[in-house]
């Protein structure tokens, strides 16, 4: 993109580092950048620090409309609704709409290997990266991550390395724009989430189907076998080559990675190649992440097709924060980690993963984004929690009105993260004690988002 003197508006700065990224690469790129943000200045104090130009123009504290007019490029923010009266008159105007993931696109030579979903996607672009760091030096995931958002990330590229981004569905909504497709797009699997952003699910399904949109017979899209919506993906006639992972034999049209007999294997055409025994993986990995293995592993085998799985190579798959981590454990209590758990699917496959460990005692509840907590309340009640500690929220309220119609009243419930943590650990337990923290819904009532929720959690936990 050529914006040397383009008049952009950077709609969001924000305080988790992606909105100073892109700051920062629009300044260095030669545009005339205005950054305008409801949050005020002392609020953003710590992001305008880590700007490193003085030329920007700031409005915040408020949006105004002329910005959104005189403006020639209008880039989001991920807080912002895509709904924002200011977002329509810039398209009223004909302004182009870009975020940090369409600039990436459009701004990379590297072949881009794109991953969404509604579970595993954060799992899945870290153990891609771990996979391929033996080959590619300083691989690293890039977006939905403070530590190496989209347009920091763009410097630290090596020619031939591919980067690796994770896409959340608000930005497949924009990533059209870009008009380039990935070498490798990966759909982990779509479940019921954001229904309080979309209008239905089949909304939010288009969303994720933007991946593959400008993908060329050269590319490739892996699917989930095993997912219903997968059908769906596959009625849009995707250009590109199609692999599938499933933990069923595939069909004798489909090439990709299969289960059976507790073992991957590859197949390709009439050739079927085993890859490497599951048990061991299953046992410290858990059930769930073999879908995320094998997902990584089709990807790597694109760009290393002879590669070899090793058990040395899985045992140092890196632990993603958040994501069912486990903070502590000695012979008496282990500490789960899942803040990333942010839909009730989550919670149920956390409790199943570790409840045959000891005696569980679960912390969940949000912020609903409308989903269905029927299934969660149905599952608590035949789980036999050892306690079951709610914190309070709208989503909360939905999984106690579930509780109502299964009649299922063992719990507390508390305004606050310190309350639950410390009734979690005071509570007496005979066996093993297990403590999950797996909301189970969004965050936005009490914390800025779901790593702040992880973060405040682990705080809580070292007083312990």
């Amino acid at each position: 993109m050529n914006l040397s003197g383009k008049k952009v508006l950077v709609m969001g700065l924000g305080l988790l580092g992606g909105g100073v990224a892109t700051t920062n690469w629009l300044v260095k790129q030669g545009a005339v950048v205005t950054v305008t943000d409801l949050k005020t200045k002392d609020e953003l104090a710590p992001s305008i620090r880590k700007l490193k130009s003085g030329k920007i123009k700031f409005v915040l504290g408020k949006h105004k409309e002329e910005d959104f007019v005189k403006n020639d490029i209008v880039v989001v923010g991920p807080g912002v609704p895509r709904t924002s009266k200011f977002l329509k008159i810039a398209k009223k105007n004909k302004k182009l709409i870009e975020d940090e993931s369409t600039l990436f696109f459009q701004s990379v030579l590297n072949p881009i290997i794109a991953v969404t979903g509604t579970r595993g996607k954060t799992t899945v672009v870290n153990w891609i990266a771990h996979l391929l760091s033996a080959r590619y030096a300083n691989i690293k995931p890039i977006g939905n991550n403070p530590e190496n958002p989209y347009m920091k990330a763009i410097d630290g590229l090596n020619k031939d390395c591919p980067a690796i981004v994770e896409l959340p569905s608000w930005q497949l909504e924009i990533l059209p724009n870009a008009k380039k497709g990935s070498f490798v797009a990966v759909i982990t699997n779509i479940y019921p989430d954001h229904l309080n952003t979309y209008r239905d699910i089949e909304s939010y399904v288009r969303a994720k189907a933007n991946i593959f949109k400008y993908q060329t017979k050269k590319d490739f899209l892996i699917l989930n076998r095993d997912n219903k919506w997968t059908n769906f993906f596959l009625a849009k006639k995707p250009k590109s080559n199609v692999l599938f992972f499933s933990k069923k034999i595939l069909p004798k049209n489909n090439n990709g990675l299969f289960l059976r007999n507790n073992a991957l294997f590859f197949k390709e055409g009439k050739t079927v190649k085993k890859i490497m025994e599951t048990k061991a993986f299953v046992g410290g990995k858990g059930g769930h992440n073999l879908e995320n293995l094998m997902a990584s592993l089709l990807v790597v085998l694109v760009f290393e097709h002879g590669f070899k799985v090793t058990q040395a190579v899985l045992k140092n798959l890196p632990q993603v924060p958040f994501r069912q981590e486990v903070i502590f454990d000695d012979s008496k209590i282990k500490i789960i980690n899942d803040s990333a758990s942010t839909t009730p699917e989550a919670v149920i496959v956390a409790v199943n993963r570790f409840s045959k460990e000891g005696e569980v005692f679960l912390i969940a509840g949000g912020t609903d984004k409308n989903l269905d907590y029927g299934e969660l309340a149905r599952v608590i009640k035949k789980s036999k929690l050892k306690k079951l500690v709610l914190l309070s929220g709208s989503a909360t309220d939905k999984l106690l009105s579930g509780f109502g119609r299964v009649r299922y009243k063992e719990f507390e419930l508390f305004d606050s993260l310190e309350d639950c943590v410390k009734i979690a650990f005071s509570s007496s337990h005979r066996d093993k004690k297990i403590i999950i923290f797996s909301p189970g819904a969004s965050s936005f009532e009490k914390f800025k988002n779901e790593f702040d929720r992880g973060r405040q959690f682990n705080q809580l936990v070292s007083k312990w």
